[in-house]
Order: structure tokens, then C-alpha cells, then sequence
């Protein structure tokens, strides 16, 4: 018989059966829990309106994370704490810290979008004491407000702190009430600690959760055509959107070994269950010129719920890591029977399709160290700041020395029909000085380098010359160009400007 999914919902316990294992979150608290102060707005992750806060423990830490309730499916959250925005309020009615915030700061209209808005900036709350002003921006990047305007709502995440904490696990100040509450959460999660795999099932379907690398690969060797999920904030669409029927999942994140990042001499290994936030932040450590795109990478539900090596094994054209990853040298480590690396350049042989074996799955990303002297730029192009899926990514790995390229890697999203290497531009630019004259040649070839397609997104004549500018960017933010004139075709093409 099919075990049921365990999880500790606004603090009490529920044994879940009886629902189809492709459930999301948001469908289960409002359906079946009435919890109805999630809401669903676009049911893509996008509006932040179904925001919810997972808590899990890993080691004697507990992790307070602000997800997406309409993309994660109900079983990926089994032996964790799921809080509602039902959960924030005490019992005698008074108003946690971050709603009576809200309210003294007149941040709510409509109020749709407001329960959303509150869960991101609890999480904040759990997370950091007096956060600066781009880390309020940072939490809120995938929350939508239509009616209210933001200022109010930033006001809020400011007036928060100055307002009396509760003394338990909702508003904890100060770090040893903070350490008291989470070990009290952390006892509550004791019980719902799974030390076996969790197979669950339901009206034909299947979800199963192996606990070792080794069960990991003997299920996928056993059931190739399963679904192999991590973070599902694009397998989650979908559910949602496509209306499709996934019968068979293999869910990794309960693999111990693929939630590490192991840094070595040389370089960084990062499991296939290691979330977006934590990539990104390892990778920072030794790339701190990435911290921008790495921030305009989605929202934060969103990178506190995908993977890096899932964003990979995606293969979509416009995905946001590989353009990096590609310049740095980045490779995959393939498990099936044997383990094998190949290089991330050459893991996508056609649009949407990987090197991926039936029987295999992705492992790690291997990450290169860094270089004595190597010169990294990453630039996404997009029509908003935030949440919005590029028209052009470029990055750009060189080595200079006396003012020659020695080495150089240029890797480049959505002006083709994979993540790809401009090889053309490379041999260029490999040998030739690092002045004005040399840029110009390898930015024309650059600009002339793809063929990519005209979208709504952008033109592809857009997209050729805001290759070449990106290049120039690159050369004038590395260099001392004092005098010199930034040329560009047009005017109304410099990287950047709207299409």
C-alpha cells in the first residue's frame, strides 16, 4: 500500500492520500484544506500571489524559503513544514509583525495580491534583520501588485522590525529566541523524517523519491521513460497550463549526495538537487562579476525552488545559466550505468533535445576554478529589469596580457536554436589587441555570427546588433577608454533600448 506524503501544515500535522502525486501545493490548501488566503493569479509563477513559506531542516539549521505554491507538486514537500498565510496571526486574533505592518503602512487595496506580498516579506522576516534596500526589492522581484503601488509595501518591510515579535516560531527576535523557535520547529519535524524512499501512488499515477544516488540510478535504469524532477518550476507548467498527465515521476530531491555543493581545487561540483539560490550563491564566491544576471535570474520563490542542473536539462534556448556556464567551461556529469562528463557546449545537439542517455540523469555540474587573470562579463537583455525571459544573453571569459586576448569564450542565448559557443568571433578576437580598432572587427563579426528568429520578443536584426554593442560594452568596462566614441549602427540599437 501506497505510503502517505507527511507534512507539518501551519504547524500541525497531515497525513496526505487519496490525491493524484502531479496535486501542486496550491491546488491541495485551497481544495482540500480550504486554506483559501493562497491565491492563484496566473498559475505560472509569475505573480507571486500563491506565495507560501516552506521551512525545512538541514543539519541543526532550519532554511525559511518563500516558494510558489502553484508550481511545486504536494509530494516534494513530504517530511517539511509548509506555512499558509492563515498560519502568521496568533490565536488571540493579534497581527504578526508583517501584516500589522502592512496595514500601518496602508499597503493593501484590492488585497488579492496581498496575502502573497506578506508570506514573501515573512520570509524575509526569518531570514535577515534590517535588510538593505535591494534585498527588500530582491523578495518582492516576484510579487505583482496591480492597484496598491509598491512604495507602501516597501515601507512596510522597513516598519516591520520596529513592531513587537511574537515569542515563538513566527516572529522570534533577536538570535537566541530565533534559535529557540527553530529548534522547537525543528522537534516537530522529527517524526515526519523519512529514511527510506517514499513511494507514493494514486489513480495510476506514480511519484517516487529515492533517498541514494545508487536507488536514484537504479530507478531511472528501471523506468527510462519516468520524469526525472526537481525544483518542476517549468515540468509544474505543464500541469498547469498544458493540462498534461505526468504517470510516472522520479523526484530527486530527497537524494542526500545531489543536494551538495563539493569545492574543490579544481573547481565547484554542484548536485542536481542544489536549488538556484545556492548555485548562485557558491558560484558568486569565486564570480562575484555574475552577481547582477544572477539576480535578475527569475524571482526568488522561483531560485528558492528550481536547480541549476535542472535550468540545464531543461535545454531551453533562452535559459539563463548556460550562456555562463558555457564561457567558464562548464561541463555535465552524466550517471547511468557508467558516469561520464560531457561539455556543456556540446550538450545540446538540436533545439530542446540534450546528450542525455535513456537510463541516465544528471548528477552535477562541474563548474572550472577560476583563473589567474581571467576577465568575465555577463549581460541579459530583456524589456523589463525583472522576471522576464531574455532576448539576448551574452558572456564573455577572456585572458589579457600586454593588452592581447590570449583566451576568450563567448557563449550566447536566444539568437539561436541551442545555447551556443561564437567560435567565429573567437578566433577573431584570440591573438589581436584589446583596443578599439580590434573590438570593431570582432563585434561585426559577432553581430554577423547567428541567424536568429524575429519573435515578440525581439527582432532578429535587434539581436545581431545588440551582440556586436554587448561586445563593445564588454571592451569599455574592462578597459580605459577615456576619449574614445562607443559607435553603434544606430542609435535606437545600443544594447539595451527597447525593440
Amino acid at each position: 500500500m501506497s505510503e502517505p506524503v507527511r507534512i507539518l501544515l501551519n504547524g500541525e500535522r497531515v497525513d496526505v492520500a487519496g490525491v493524484p502525486p502531479q496535486t501542486t501545493l496550491l491546488e491541495f490548501l485551497r481544495d482540500r484544506r480550504r486554506l483559501t488566503g493562497t491565491k492563484e493569479g496566473c498559475a505560472e509563477g509569475d505573480c507571486g500571489a500563491c506565495t507560501v513559506v516552506v521551512a525545512e531542516a538541514r543539519g541543526t539549521v532550519i532554511r525559511w524559503n518563500a516558494i510558489n505554491a502553484c508550481l511545486r507538486l504536494l509530494p516534494s514537500l513530504d517530511g517539511k513544514a509548509v506555512f499558509t498565510v492563515e498560519s502568521l496571526a496568533r490565536a488571540d486574533g493579534a497581527l504578526h509583525p508583517v501584516q500589522q505592518a502592512l496595514v500601518d503602512c496602508h499597503a493593501s487595496q484590492c488585497g488579492f495580491c496581498t496575502p502573497g506580498f506578506a508570506m514573501s516579506l515573512f520570509a524575509l522576516y526569518k531570514r535577515a534583520r534590517r535588510p538593505t534596500r535591494v534585498d527588500v526589492d530582491d523578495a518582492l522581484s516576484g510579487n505583482l501588485c496591480r492597484c496598491t503601488g509598491y512604495r507602501p509595501i516597501v515601507d512596510a518591510a522597513a516598519a516591520m522590525y520596529s513592531l513587537p515579535p511574537f515569542d515563538d516560531w513566527r516572529a522570534a527576535c533577536g538570535e537566541d529566541a530565533a534559535a529557540r523557535a527553530d529548534t522547537e520547529l525543528a522537534r516537530a519535524l522529527v517524526p515526519l523524517e523519512r529514511h527510506a524512499a517514499l513511494d507514493y501512488k494514486h489513480a495510476g499515477q506514480r511519484w517516487s523519491a529515492p533517498r541514494s544516488t545508487d536507488e536514484l540510478a537504479a530507478l531511472v535504469s528501471d523506468r527510462p521513460a519516468a520524469r526525472i524532477v526537481a525544483g518542476m518550476t517549468d515540468v509544474g507548467l505543464w500541469i498547469t497550463k498544458a493540462h498534461r498527465s505526468i504517470d510516472d515521476i522520479i523526484y530527486v530531491g530527497d537524494v542526500g549526495e545531489l543536494a551538495l555543493v563539493r569545492a574543490t581545487p579544481h573547481g565547484l561540483d554542484i548536485g542536481a538537487a542544489v536549488t538556484l539560490t545556492d548555485a548562485f550563491a557558491c558560484m558568486e564566491a569565486s564570480y562575484p562579476e555574475l552577481a547582477e544576471v544572477w539576480q535578475r535570474f527569475a524571482s526568488v520563490p522561483i531560485r528558492n525552488s528550481a536547480t541549476l542542473a535542472g535550468n540545464i536539462a531543461n535545454g531551453s534556448p533562452i535559459g539563463d545559466s548556460m550562456p555562463v556556464l558555457i564561457a567558464l567551461g562548464a561541463s555535465v556529469v552524466l550517471r547511468g550505468t557508467d558516469t561520464r562528463s560531457v561539455p556543456l557546449e556540446a550538450f545540446y545537439p538540436a533545439f530542446r533535445t540534450t546528450a542525455i542517455r535513456p537510463g541516465e540523469f544528471v548528477a552535477a555540474v562541474h563548474v572550472p576554478a577560476r583563473t589567474p587573470g581571467l576577465v568575465v562579463r555577463a549581460y541579459k537583455i530583456g524589456k523589463r529589469y525583472d522576471q522576464d525571459i531574455s532576448s539576448v544573453f551574452a558572456c564573455f571569459a577572456m585572458t589579457l596580457d600586454a593588452g592581447i586576448v590570449r583566451t576568450v569564450r563567448i557563449a550566447c542565448g536566444g539568437v539561436a536554436a541551442t545555447p551556443v559557443r561564437a567560435e567565429q568571433t573567437e578566433r577573431v578576437l584570440v591573438g589581436s589587441a584589446w583596443d578599439a580598432d580590434g573590438v570593431e572587427r570582432a563585434a561585426a563579426t559577432l553581430a554577423a555570427e547567428f541567424t536568429p528568429i524575429d519573435d515578440m520578443r525581439a527582432s532578429a536584426g535587434y539581436r545581431r546588433a545588440v551582440l556586436g554593442n554587448l561586445l563593445r560594452r564588454c571592451f569599455h568596462e574592462t578597459t580605459d577608454t577615456a576619449g574614445l566614441t562607443w559607435r553603434v549602427e544606430s542609435p535606437a540599437l545600443v544594447a539595451g533600448a527597447p525593440s
